[in-house]
């Protein structure tokens, strides 16, 4: 019989962006240690690589020698073999390479090996009965009183570190204690330490709330999807802003728990805050973990490796959390599943909710998918029957909603003198009423910075990035110019440097200059900005969020960091300084995006015993966008933007690629942009629509012209197995970088 017929065979991908599997020997002696998803070291050509087990086979198709794997890695982690297939999944469904979708995953703290666990030294009595005579016959001699006095706190307590026993044995001599290890009576171990991610705070417990009319029909249908008796394993959960959709979570995860399942929860990045974390730590204590970009690598490491042990049942974190090592997953909540941030900037360019949808169906868990704007394509699944639907309409305890004003901007005219141009004269006196009242107000706009652009009024001359086909960004308290986009940093100009004329102004608003007008505007309030120019450090968010709990703030302005997550009874007003922010954008989400924020920042008002209210200023007070915000409209405005999508063919009635084209010669990055389109030509029937090569709405960042190729249709397979090998596995020009984005969430 061939020999290759008869030998075990593993294959490997090595880490190399390679996108290809190698088969490797399993040597007797490992057999039996060899699983999907082990770390091996192999051979790989002259050199010893180190590559993960995808699958395993009793034959190779490989014509020549296959060669024996080396080793297991054994002091590195490896990838739960339930998580292989979700990761082959990714890697086919994004057209990323096997090797990116394995990486991630697993966090790179526990990747690397470079991180290892924290331990400390424990001394412990090693011969009791050798301890207890010494202390019997030596309790009266003085000049053995401190091993006398060591040897009955290990007794006692138990093994100590020497912390300990220095606090315990006031004359306390590491002479002494090594001369009891000598003698044989004191022993030594290791104990492996968890870095403490919640440190020395507190929370107080609390206990499951009645639900309400809408909470309990949403609880008893995800009870139903636990059990396994839905026809779909994913909920959509519709719930207006203060309508409890936290507590469900909470519940829903305490039935999982109750049948012996674990549970993933979610959160955008920026709504991981102390806040939410609290909720969670105060129904199930410390008995979970918590994954999010402020840890550390130590921190991390030791995280991931609390799952991966069984110690916790539940994970709290951001997009990564996804990838959690359970074995016995029950439920996957995805809160604010609308939010753009779940999908990743750099390959594998997933989107967790969509990841979240294929883990609960490849593990048997129920996916929840929370929202009070819901994106276009869960609410089309809803409503097609994909997706089970939950409502809840009113919030809780039958708050009142908002009340929502619209301030035309257009008829305000020339601002009398010394007055603001930003704050229309309703918001100033809100804002000033609410001060009045010692109640507090929320001032949002979605744009950083002081201004968006430096204007020469002699020569014309605006002051643009290099590198970047955008303007600078002008900061007042630094005084610099700066591009949101590669980072790039100048002193601001004093004078044009086009024309030497001192008269240059700087344009446009960003909440900088709202924190320095409103200073003037409401003094003596006390305000406090929140953008990612100003939470730079690790803790500046939970400060300021403290802060304003507090009631040591009147007024926080801010960007959308603001506009979701948040609970302060104590708000009762909320302005919306420009609403028209992104309603001009080149994306076909643009409507969507500025809907959800306007609605969700709105949500922030009135979720104390007061009734909240929202400013909305804007110069297109008739835009139906703004008016089914207003309105608190989403069933209006969900129709009105289905149908928009359905006429021009957008997702989700259709599929969306993008394929980017990156490189410094343009002439030479339109050449292989054009060959690159000719090459999927075979594969475009009546259902695909193509556009381009064309340039990107942002035609240059970091100094590198940009073109992309935007296809949709309805059946991509073929297609995305064609972007595949021309991305991945044909030569590509040097220069030149081309990644599919499958999915695509911006089209700039």
């Amino acid at each position: 019989m061939d020999e290759r017929i008869r030998m075990a065979v593993a294959k490997v991908i090595v880490d190399l962006a390679l996108d290809k599997e190698f088969d490797y020997e399993i040597p007797e002696e490992l057999a039996e240690r060899v699983k999907v998803g082990t770390m091996v070291s192999v051979p790989f050509g002259k050199s010893r690589r180190e590559g993960y087990v995808l699958s395993l086979a009793e034959t190779s198709s490989f014509a020549g020698t296959v060669k024996p794997i080396l080793g297991i890695c054994g002091d590195r982690a490896h990838v739960p073999e339930h998580l292989v297939a979700l990761g082959r999944w990714m890697a086919d469904y994004y057209c990323c390479t096997q090797e990116q979708a394995i990486r991630t995953l697993l966090p790179a703290a526990v990747r690397s090996g470079k991180v290892k666990p924290k331990k400390r030294k424990l001394y412990r009595i090693a011969d009791r009965e050798a301890a207890s005579a010494y202390v019997a016959v030596n309790a009266q001699k003085p000049a053995a009183a401190l091993r006398v006095d060591l040897l009955k706190v290990l007794l006692s307590d138990g093994a100590q570190p020497i912390e300990s026993l220095k606090a315990s044995v006031p004359a306390f001599s590491n002479s002494s204690l090594q001369t009891l290890v000598r003698k044989g009576m004191v022993g030594t171990i290791e104990e492996l330490v968890r870095r403490d991610v919640f440190g020395d705070s507190k929370v107080i417990p609390s206990k499951p709330l009645e639900p309400s009319k809408d909470q309990k029909k949403a609880l008893e249908l995800i009870a139903k999807m636990l059990r396994g008796e839905t026809p779909s394993h994913v909920l959509l959960l519709l719930g207006v802003t203060n309508s409890g959709k936290t507590e469900v979570y909470l519940q829903a995860i305490a039935m999982a728990l109750a049948l012996g399942k674990s549970a993933i929860v979610l959160v955008p990045e920026i709504s991981l805050t102390p806040q939410t974390v609290r909720r969670f730590r105060a129904r199930f204590g410390d008995e979970l973990s918590i994954l999010h970009s402020r840890l550390s690598d130590g921190e991390r490491f030791d995280e991931w490796n609390r799952i991966n042990d069984g110690e916790v049942k539940i994970a709290v974190g951001a997009r990564s959390a996804l990838f959690a090592p359970f074995r016995n997953l029950g439920l996957i909540i995805v809160d604010e599943e609308h939010e753009s941030s779940y999908k990743q900037s750099e390959a594998p360019r997933y989107s967790a909710r969509d990841v979240a949808v294929m883990r609960g169906k490849f593990e048997g868990a129920a996916v929840i998918l929370g929202s009070a704007t819901p994106s276009a394509e869960s609410a089309y699944n809803a409503e097609t029957g994909k997706f089970l639907l939950a409502r809840m309409a009113a919030q809780v305890d039958n708050k009142l909603p908002p009340h929502i004003r619209i301030v035309d901007q257009r008829r305000d005219g020339p601002p009398e003198p010394g007055k603001s141009t930003f704050f229309s004269p309703m918001l100033v006196e809100a804002v000033r009423d609410r001060m009045n009242r010692g109640e507090q107000s929320i001032l949002f706009l979605n744009r950083r910075g002081y201004a968006r652009v430096m204007i020469c009024e002699e020569c014309g001359f605006e002051a643009r990035c290099p590198d970047c086909s955008v303007t600078y960004t002008y900061s007042k308290l630094h005084e610099v110019l700066s591009c949101h986009l590669c980072g790039g940093v100048i002193p601001a100009y004093a004078a044009c440097p086009e024309c030497g004329s001192p008269k240059i102004r700087y344009a446009g608003l960003g909440t900088e200059k709202i924190e320095a007008v409103a200073g003037a505007v409401f003094h003596p309030a006390r305000i406090a900005r929140m953008d990612s120019d100003t939470m730079r450090g690790a803790d500046d968010y939970e400060v300021v969020l403290e802060r304003f709990r507090r009631g040591e703030l009147d007024i926080l302005i801010g960007t959308q960091m603001i506009a979701k997550g948040l609970h302060f009874p104590n708000v009762t007003l909320v302005g919306i300084i420009n609403a028209d922010l992104g309603l001009t954008m080149p994306d076909f989400r643009a409507s969507e995006r500025t809907f959800q924020l306007i609605t969700q920042v709105a949500g922030r008002a009135g979720r104390g015993d007061i009734r909240g209210e929202v400013i909305i200023q804007t110069h297109n007070p008739e835009n139906e966008t703004i008016l089914y915000a207003a309105n608190q409209d989403y069933d209006g405005f969900s129709k009105f933007d289905l149908e928009f999508r359905e006429l021009l063919d957008y997702p989700p009635y259709t599929h969306l690629i993008t394929v980017f084209f990156r490189g410094e010669d343009e002439s030479k990055l339109v050449a292989y942009a054009t060959e690159f389109t000719n090459g999927i030509q075979a594969y475009i029937h009546d259902e695909i629509k193509v556009a381009g090569p064309s340039p990107a709405p942002i035609e240059r960042i970091k100094g590198k012209f940009r073109y992309m190729l935007v296809i949709r249709g309805r059946k991509l397979k073929l297609m995305k197995q064609a972007l595949r090998i021309l991305a991945l596995h044909r030569p590509i020009p040097k220069g030149i970088d081309v990644y599919v984005d499958v999915d695509a969430q911006s089209m700039l």
